[in-house]
């Protein structure tokens, strides 16, 4: 007793565990399944693609901005660039001007020729308006300018600008902005409204600077180049010089400096900056003539502005997909259209003639699942019955074909019984014996004791058999060549491949050409397949022929049928068309026959054959039947 207690209790006890269990998905109700199914469906893959959209935007756009941000600063270093350019081209012009040179080296010259040299100078203002102020100083501190002029008496040789343009030894020098000079212009231009470049002119036999040439820009034509450029909302272009002096800033910039440390990670690039609590993004290119820098400075919030927007758009999509999600998964659950739709399509598609539906393999227990298993029986039965009709229709097919090919063309036999008859009364020898002994062994091979496979060294002594009688019947005009490989003992062909494809050379290539013709037969095998090729040298056939020849190739059992109901038993292609459907019945669509010819040249007949090492059971479907 006690003992029966312990057992009914574990049962008990069992029982209880099995109901805490989860229930598997196939065993909940229908509704319940597809609730839980569209929601991981739909749900879960829009969450992450709203993520990875994110991530993938905001690397985009912040690649993009960089990318379009170091477009505009080399758009304005090249227009920068070309403009330095032109005025080292100007102190060149000037430099190697005769009455400059002269002045330089004499010092002091007359009050004409010094009316000439401002007039010299003036036509350089003229055409470049840009120019606030060109002067010429000789060594000996005698300058002549068109605009400037020195503040005091002091020798202009002894100012900073002037060493600098003498130690570079001739070589164009951009100054900047200019600091302390002892020059002024008539103008008053300020120190922070011009840039100054200067050249130290050489003597060429001495190589002394005889003097120096200075030219003073308006500094509106560099702004010109990155004032109109906005970088988002606030941002902007500044160009400082090497040592981080401003060349050109707007007004109200948000850093009144940019250091030169900031910039140490190459000629180009892009560095994040603190300043005054606001993170600031800082894009700059240096310009390789000038050795100026182009910053686009703008704050880091603004940057990602767009991106910003973007996450707003995806998170709202998210959020109408997980709304529509959820109300859609509520009241598809409801019911079991679903399961019954896939389910009609599958019949539908069978319902058309496809077949292939692949076969339920649910373990459900409801409605859906007995239909499903009730339909995986018919399409059985269905693919059964129809297998059963393909296999009927293609012994039907072959035996259509067997009667073809015992339907030869009769004229050879009665050629050949005319030419022994000939023979027979012109020389009554020994060769009459040697012609019946060769049309024995054609028809012996041809019958082959009704098999369809024979060993391909009986196909080459039919076609030997057959080509003696041929050559004794065109005495002197066929010559023949047969050159088969040494293997050919160990493979079988179909029967009657080569004889239609001679006889085709014969009759349609050799006796329509004038003079003897020859046949070469090879033997071999390439690439996996046996390859069974007859060439003449007979009259060809026109590419028109040529091609309607290969049309009919491609579709034999159908061009066979169009000859017999056209009654065209006769016509040239006949034999061929025969043992093209023969091969393609037989092996399938990679073997056949190909054909290449040309016009009084010959033509080539290959056929592909599989490389067989015994009979295939090719009459098995014949045999199952019977």
């Amino acid at each position: 007793m006690p003992s029966e207690r312990r057992r009914s209790s574990k049962s008990v006890l069992a029982q209880r565990i099995s109901r805490l269990q989860p229930p598997r998905l196939q065993d909940l109700r229908l509704r319940y399944q597809l609730m839980i199914l569209f929601l991981l469906i739909s749900l879960l893959p829009s969450i992450g693609l709203g993520y990875l959209v994110n991530w993938t935007v905001s690397r985009v756009l912040e690649t993009q901005a960089v990318d379009h941000t170091l477009q505009l600063i080399g758009k304005v270093n090249q227009t920068l660039d070309n403009d330095m350019e032109n005025l080292q081209n100007m102190t060149y012009l000037i430099g190697f001007d005769e009455q400059v040179r002269s002045f330089m080296q004499e010092g002091a010259v007359s009050d004409t020729q010094t009316y000439r040299l401002k007039q010299y100078l003036q036509r350089y203002t003229t055409l470049y308006p840009e120019i606030a102020g060109l002067l010429i100083v000789g060594r000996d501190g005698a300058y002549v300018s068109n605009e400037l002029y020195a503040r005091t008496p002091k020798n202009l040789t002894e100012e900073g600008w002037y060493k600098q343009a003498v130690d570079s030894e001739g070589l164009f020098q951009v100054m900047g902005q200019p600091v302390g000079r002892n020059l002024t212009s008539h103008v008053n231009y300020r120190d922070d409204e011009v840039v100054t470049v200067v050249r130290a002119v050489v003597d060429p036999d001495t190589e002394q600077a005889i003097g120096a040439v200075l030219i003073d820009l308006k500094l509106w034509t560099v702004s010109k180049a990155a004032r109109d450029v906005k970088l988002g909302r606030t941002g902007y272009l500044t160009v400082v010089d090497r040592n981080g002096k401003d060349v050109y800033a707007p007004g109200d910039p948000y850093v009144d400096r940019l250091p030169s440390s900031w910039f140490e990670g190459g000629e180009t690039g892009a560095v994040t900056q603190t300043v005054d609590g606001r993170e600031l993004q800082l894009i700059y290119a240096e310009s390789s003539f000038t050795g100026w820098r182009t910053v686009g400075v703008f704050l880091k919030r603004e940057s990602v502005y767009e991106v910003s927007q973007i996450h707003f758009y995806v998170m709202c999509f998210l959020f109408l997909v997980c709304l529509l999600g959820l109300t859609a998964a509520l009241r598809l659950s409801a019911s079991i259209s679903d399961p019954i739709r896939a389910l009609m399509a599958s019949m539908r598609r069978a319902e058309s003639g496809d077949l292939s539906v692949p076969p339920y393999s649910g373990q459900r227990g409801d409605e859906v699942g007995m239909l499903g298993r009730s339909f995986d029986h018919m399409l059985i039965r269905l693919r059964q019955q129809i297998g059963l009709v393909e296999r009927k229709e293609r012994q039907k097919r072959e035996a259509e074909l067997r009667s073809l090919q015992d339907n030869i063309k009769p004229h050879f036999l009665y050629n050949t019984l005319d030419t022994i008859h000939w023979m027979a009364r012109k020389k009554n020898a020994g060769e009459v014996s040697e012609m019946v002994e060769s049309l024995s062994k054609l028809f012996r091979i041809g019958l082959s004791k009704g098999g369809d496979v024979i060993p391909l060294t009986d196909e080459i002594e039919h076609i030997r058999s057959y080509l003696l009688i041929q050559q004794t019947r065109y005495a002197g005009r066929l010559s023949v060549e047969i050159e088969a490989d040494p293997r050919a003992d160990e493979w079988f062909v179909l029967k009657l491949l080569l004889q239609p494809l001679v006889e085709n050379a014969i009759y349609h290539g050799i006796k329509a050409r004038r003079g003897p013709g020859r046949i070469r037969i090879r033997i071999a095998a390439e690439s996996g397949a046996l390859h069974l090729e007859v060439t003449d040298d007979g009259a060809g056939m026109e590419p028109q022929r040529l091609a309607e020849l290969r049309a009919k190739l491609e579709h034999p059992l159908e061009a066979l049928e169009r000859q017999a109901s056209e009654r065209e038993r006769s016509g040239r292609s006949y034999g061929m068309l025969n043992v093209q459907a023969r091969l393609k019945l037989a092996f399938g669509e990679r073997y056949g026959i190909r054909i290449g010819s040309s016009a009084g040249e010959g033509t080539t007949v290959t056929v592909v054959h599989p490389l067989l090492l015994e009979p295939p059971p090719i009459q098995s479907d014949e045999e199952e039947t019977g």
